[in-house]
């Protein structure tokens, strides 16, 4: 059946459409922290960040469907619905947050944050990481191609992203070492000034989730802002991934140290339907406004408004940040202790219910070892565990559960994590 469903995927979609593993998962229901295949066999989900507060989660569903039943137009009508989510939404932020942009994808909300920085500042350049990812769209997609063929993209430069496990320079302490970082991206803002571009907006992920989830050193947020801020541009917060207490706290600015002008935010928003949005000072978002009449046929509409609604009540009510703090500590902890007696894990890193697992070359100096990540995914996965890889060498075991996740699915996560070990080990 899933041999016949997959040949006629790619018929359908065309051959390239990326799966999962190396036997790809015909996955028909979810709940909660669980997905269940045609077969009825039960996985505990480890990757899917998008349902946060839990595949077929019922207050959600609930909320959609009598919306859907009721109205969903699109926003050129009063309705007390975006309204008022949009006001809850910025009062979760910083107090320099005042308004927002709602749309359907994070992709979109990155290109309205960079339109914005540009709009504001009249300038045209922007900075990412080396290692970044942002979303799809050409204009997005060339904030990760710039590393790669800077002549190409003369608005878009980057430098390396700040990470203590392979530093540009060694032998330096945890604050020197954030310094190096500082001035290559002081290089970068030099690179912009001096091709005429000049300097828009810097976009970094508050926690570099897609880098891999260094651990960033020392005060470089901080003053990576204050850098940016000094030379005319204005700091952008991709908390795509990093947001919706993924961390344990609402916003991973808020552990990474810093304030952005702009933050973005997308996929756990809706549980699964299509809501993500820009939220900056008032300001800033009422001059995009008027200079691009920005309009989006399904943001902003009664239908998000209800399900936004709906996963802020459930991550509240549930005390979600708190269970996410504790159990990531806890699961971080248990890795750690495994690292040490396994010469191929290199490091354990992350925050909250966000953790990386490198894996390396057993002998040698951190290589990374990218064919041990995905056979570890695909081992996990015949253990009925669901985990991916990640990272700038695509080595890093990335572990992103829902936040609903339980002590006693972090314990089966543990234990089918054992198992792969001794597979491996022999």
């Amino acid at each position: 059946m899933s041999q016949s469903l997959q040949a006629r995927r790619e018929r359908a979609l065309g051959t390239g459409a990326q799966l999962f593993y190396t036997e790809p998962l015909h996955i028909v229901r979810g709940e909660g922290v669980e997905l269940f295949d045609a077969d009825g066999r039960r996985y505990i989900d480890m990757y899917n960040n998008v349902p946060c507060v839990g595949h077929g989660n019922t207050r959600v569903a609930e909320a959609m469907a009598a919306q859907q039943a009721t109205l969903n137009v699109h926003s050129r009508y009063l309705h007390e619905g975006i309204v008022s989510f949009a006001e809850r939404l910025v009062a979760l932020h910083h107090d320099g947050i005042e308004s927002a942009v709602i749309t359907c994808t994070g992709t979109e909300a990155v290109e309205v944050a960079m339109a914005m920085a540009r709009i504001a500042t009249g300038r045209r350049g922007v900075i990412a990481t080396n290692a970044t990812y942002h979303g799809n769209t050409e204009a997005v997609i060339a904030l990760r191609r710039a590393a790669m063929r800077p002549d190409d993209h003369p608005d878009v430069t980057t430098f390396p992203y700040p990470q203590q496990l392979r530093p540009i320079r060694a032998g330096l302490d945890e604050q020197a070492l954030a310094d190096a970082y500082l001035d290559e991206l002081a290089t970068a803002i030099e690179r912009l000034e001096s091709s005429g571009a000049g300097v828009a907006a810097v976009i970094l992920c508050s926690i570099q989730a897609n880098e891999g989830l260094p651990d960033i050193p020392g005060d470089f947020m901080a003053k990576a802002a204050d850098l940016v801020r000094a030379a005319g541009g204005l700091v952008i917060a991709d908390e795509v991934q990093a947001g919706y207490c993924r961390t344990g706290r609402w916003w991973g600015y808020e552990l990474t140290g810093f304030e952005p002008d702009i933050a973005v935010m997308g996929k756990p928003m809706g549980n699964g339907l299509p809501l993500a949005a820009t939220v900056a000072d008032r300001h800033l978002v009422e001059r995009f406004r008027g200079e691009t009449r920005y309009f989006n046929t399904y943001g902003a509409s009664p239908l998000q408004a209800a399900v936004g609604h709906a996963v802020i009540d459930e991550i509240e009510e549930r005390g979600l940040a708190a269970s996410v703090a504790e159990l990531g500590f806890g699961l971080r902890a248990a890795l750690n202790e495994r690292a040490e007696r396994c010469p191929w894990i290199g490091d354990v890193r992350g925050h909250g219910l966000y953790i990386g697992v490198e894996m390396v070359e057993p002998e040698g100096e951190l290589v990374p070892d990218r064919s041990r990540a995905l056979e570890f995914s695909d081992r996990l996965k015949d253990q009925g565990v669901l985990a991916s890889n990640a990272g700038e060498y695509a080595n890093v075991l990335k572990l992103r559960p829902p936040l609903v996740l339980q002590q006693s699915h972090a314990a089966e996560f543990l234990a089918a994590f054992d198992a792969v070990l001794t597979e491996i080990d022999g």
